[in-house]
């Protein structure tokens, strides 16, 4: 494997570069925004481990070489903001990195999407992950999915934080139906793993929960809903669909 340098001391960075010395590869080069230009003089391969707004500034920053490759970690930008560079590639760990040490763990075995120069698929195997390709063309739609993947699930937990704290449930209780879920989705797909009021057509339950939960917490509830349906062909009966549902209650 080439010698590496990642740019970036956030937490992707921090993990990337722990992760690839674990797995024995030379990263000679942990740097901030502010690297020395000249450095794709003395590496085979650049990671840009910063935020997206800050990827194109850097690329254009670093002196050419077409002996260094030049990639970056964005998840939804593509190769053009790696001019003026010949040589450029994706590397996106489909993996949350809440921080150094439990991001370099879930890197080792990742799956990650790739694009653009070979070179990019000697890091995947260093860490013994699996990769696939997203051209530039589909790279936002692959990040919005990751992003419902990851962020909106956290989102949604908390809801359900929310909804349990005000009926007096532990959140506690919750987590090996939630663990059970996705399980279930993993192992059947989503559309056989669907269980509960929406896939039996229960609407009078949905209305009981409406009835019973905060009016702020309606709209998501019922935008979920909406979603579930589709999964066993339904559409949620026209009183549901209603604004009213949301800013007055469903009686």
């Amino acid at each position: 494997m080439t010698s590496i340098g990642v740019v970036g001391r956030g937490r992707l960075g921090a993990a990337i570069e722990l992760a690839l010395r674990r797995a024995g590869c030379d990263v000679v080069l942990v740097a901030g925004r502010e690297v020395d230009p000249t450095i794709t003089h003395r590496l085979g391969l650049i990671l840009l481990a910063v935020p997206d707004t800050a990827i194109a500034p850097v690329a254009k920053r670093l002196a050419t070489n077409d002996s260094c490759v030049v990639a970056h970690c964005s998840g939804s930008l593509g190769m053009d903001v790696l001019t003026p560079h010949r040589r450029v590639a994706g590397l996106h760990p489909v993996v949350s990195v809440p921080d150094r040490l439990i991001g370099a763990d879930r890197l080792a075995g990742a799956w990650f999407a790739i694009a653009g120069d070979p070179l990019i698929s000697e890091v995947v195997v260093a860490l013994g992950g699996r990769s696939f390709t997203i051209d530039d063309a589909h790279r936002s739609g692959y990040h919005a999915a990751a992003v419902v993947a990851s962020n909106h699930l956290v989102a949604l937990l908390g809801q359900v934080q929310r909804l349990a704290g005000a009926a007096g449930a532990p959140m506690e209780a919750f987590w090996p139906l939630i663990e059970g879920s996705v399980v279930n989705a993993e192992l059947l797909g989503p559309v056989h793993a669907l269980t509960g009021p929406v896939a039996r057509g229960d609407w009078d339950t949905l209305r009981r929960h409406l009835d019973s939960i905060d009016q702020s917490e309606r709209a998501a509830y019922l935008a979920l809903a909406a979603e579930a349906a589709k999964l066993v062909d339904a559409r949620l009966p026209v009183d549901l669909n209603s604004p009213e549902v949301v800013w007055r209650g469903s009686t």
